[in-house]
């Protein structure tokens, strides 16, 4: 299900004032500030949808995607979601972090995965981008958590060939990552 916003109620052949008399009438749920859903619409991840409706170009990253990939038993409090250095971070009540990436490493290993009972798609960045971030921004996830994902990863059968090329594409990353590893040996 596409979510709605009031300057674009047109698409879901109403108005604005319309979209506003349907969500206080029970037609509409408002999931977050200027963003609506039908209700009865299948179960979904808010936040995920927020903030691909906000910022096309939102990548889940760090420990959020570590959960994604079932790499980490840390539960994210937050939905950790890259956006380029220099965007807006938008306004949010949902539980996001919005984290800035140079504009040139954002692209860096991304996929679009979709978002599970909506018509919305959202970027994450693979297991491997994500160990590395994790081990480059260490001092916003945590030492533990970057080294438990690593050891996860390579019990199930990861290559550290793979782990290396994307450190090695990421500023201040491959001497901890390499470390890591050497350690692991």
């Amino acid at each position: 299900m596409k979510v709605v916003r009031p300057k674009s109620a047109e698409s879901a052949e109403t108005n604005r004032s319309g979209l506003y008399r349907d969500a206080q009438a029970g037609k509409w749920e408002r999931i977050a500030r200027g963003l609506y859903l039908p209700v009865g619409s299948p179960a979904a991840d808010w936040d995920q949808i927020e903030a691909s409706a906000r910022r096309p170009e939102a990548t889940i990253c760090l420990v959020s995607a570590l959960a994604y990939y079932d790499l980490t038993d840390a539960i994210p409090a937050e939905l950790d979601v890259a956006i380029p250095r220099g965007a807006r971070a938008p306004v949010s009540d949902g539980a996001i972090r919005w984290h800035r990436f140079d504009k040139a490493t954002f692209g860096i290993e991304r996929n679009e995965i979709a978002i599970p009972g909506s018509s919305h798609t959202i970027g994450i960045y693979t297991p491997e981008r994500t160990i590395a971030d994790c081990f480059r921004l260490r001092a916003i996830t945590g030492y533990e958590i970057p080294r438990e994902a690593l050891k996860e990863w390579l019990r199930r059968g990861g290559k550290p060939a793979k782990l290396v090329q994307a450190a090695v594409q990421l500023p201040r990353t491959k001497t901890p990552v390499l470390a890591a590893l050497e350690a692991l040996s």
